[in-house]
């Protein structure tokens, strides 16, 4: 099937040439590309929204295979349509849809459908392609356009991309089209839309969400930019980054009724080697029942001995938790590797964890010092101290700087909880610094 360009000539220049002398304008100073794993750039006529989309995608280490996600503002087709087959036309030439990467995602969502009428009038993923062309003339591509719908339909759809991305064993970057406020003064527009920006700085797509729909802002592209967040997150995007703002006042000089478009890019932040080795245990032992071993090269905060807990956290609530007082092993390596495996499957309070939740987990890792023994709990501190309270074989442990735990008489009070002792027993204390990494 062929989709044909059905906005150049007014979103963009229908002449080829004409375009790309445009976009060479536009795109100004080139910038060395880094990797990335998704965006959100905006999709208006090139004079307003294109030195926004431009800066930003060019910025992106291009893989051979993007996943344009997009509103659909017609109306026209299914709620959730994929296209799985066929060419796109732009004046730049053809670019080929994915079939495989995209029957992928059609096979794993139960919201996706197999759908081409939602596409055919749609310029939210249209208006993008030239640029991508320009960037990277052979690219691939999986046009997905989404209606509005409530959250759950978005993680879903979100999920079942960042799998079958997964499951294909090829990178592809991830982009969202949005405009962000419609039609509002400049300074009304500017402040609506960063609150939006700074939730999806946060990297939290539900905030986003929620200030969408409780300061009524008119963002266009809520849903495709909640579904790419929840992709990027499960393939490791853990940081975001502002490229360029701007209102459609700069190109028009009205700033009485603007609209607003912003260029995001996610990516990975290298993660601490602590936490990155309890990710890597976990992940080899839910997925293959296998206990890795520690690097040959131990750095230097995983030699040595001492007492580690590993938390795991699924989105803002806790999915398992389990260490060592002391240390029980020849390295904080091997206290990590296997007390993240512990926290995974034998925390009692949890189902242990299935190899569907390892993308959506966070992880906090614990290395603490050796106890020292107080008089008083006038020597302890919640936030800089963790409590071990001992009576006879009995102990209960708390970590240091816990949210809802302010003091001591607290750290102290859930201690005798955990270990059983009562209330009035005579206990010895115990505090101890952590170094946490996240």
């Amino acid at each position: 099937m062929i989709r044909k360009a059905a906005v150049a000539g007014s979103f963009y220049p229908a002449d080829k040439q004409e375009l790309l002398d445009l976009i060479q304008k536009l795109a100004g100073t080139q910038v060395e590309p880094s990797e990335a794993i998704g965006a959100v750039v905006p999709h208006a006529g090139y004079i307003y929204s294109g030195p926004v989309t431009i800066a930003t995608l060019s910025r992106i280490k291009l893989t051979q295979t993007v996943v344009l996600i997009g509103p659909n503002h017609t109306g026209m087709g299914r709620p959730f349509a994929v296209m799985t087959q066929g060419v796109w036309q732009t004046p730049l030439g053809e670019v080929q849809i994915d079939t495989n990467l995209a029957k992928q995602m059609l096979g794993i969502s139960r919201y996706l459908e197999e759908d081409a009428d939602a596409h055919q009038l749609e310029h939210s993923i249209e208006v993008i392609l030239p640029v991508l062309q320009f960037l990277k003339p052979e690219i691939r591509i999986v046009p997905i356009a989404l209606a509005g719908t409530g959250a759950g339909a978005y993680k879903e759809i979100g999920s079942a991309v960042s799998r079958a991305v997964k499951e294909s064993r090829s990178p592809a970057v991830l982009i969202a089209s949005s405009d962000m406020t419609h039609y509002e003064p400049h300074d009304s527009a500017r402040q609506k839309d960063f609150r939006v920006i700074d939730a999806i700085m946060g990297m939290d797509e539900d905030e986003m969400l929620r200030i969408v729909r409780e300061q009524g802002v008119s963002m266009c592209g809520y849903g495709p930019v909640s579904c790419m967040m929840k992709a990027a997150r499960e393939l490791g995007a853990n940081k975001a980054e502002l490229v360029k703002y701007q209102t459609s006042g700069k190109a028009s000089g009205d700033y009485s009724s603007v609209v607003g478009y912003a260029g995001i890019i996610l990516k990975a932040k290298q993660l601490p080697a602590p936490v990155e080795l309890a990710r890597k245990a976990v992940d080899n032992f839910v997925r293959e029942h296998r206990i890795i071993k520690p690097p040959s090269d131990l750095p230097e905060k995983l030699s040595g001995k001492a007492g580690v807990f590993v938390s795991l956290h699924k989105g803002h609530e806790l999915r398992g938790c389990i260490g060592t007082f002391s240390p029980a092993r020849s390295s904080i390596a091997e206290e990590i590797i296997i007390n993240a495996i512990h926290s995974a499957t034998e925390d009692p309070r949890f189902t242990p964890v299935a190899a569907y939740e390892l993308a959506e987990l966070t992880y906090s890792v614990d290395v603490l010092s050796e106890p020292e023994p107080v008089d008083s709990k006038d020597q302890l501190d919640p936030v800089k101290y963790g409590v071990i309270v001992e009576s006879g074989l009995r102990r209960g442990l708390l970590l240091p700087d816990l949210e809802g735990v302010e003091t001591a008489d607290r750290q102290i009070e859930i201690c005798r909880m955990k270990a059983g002792i009562g209330p009035f027993e005579p206990v010895q204390l115990y505090r101890f610094e952590v170094t946490r990494y996240r």
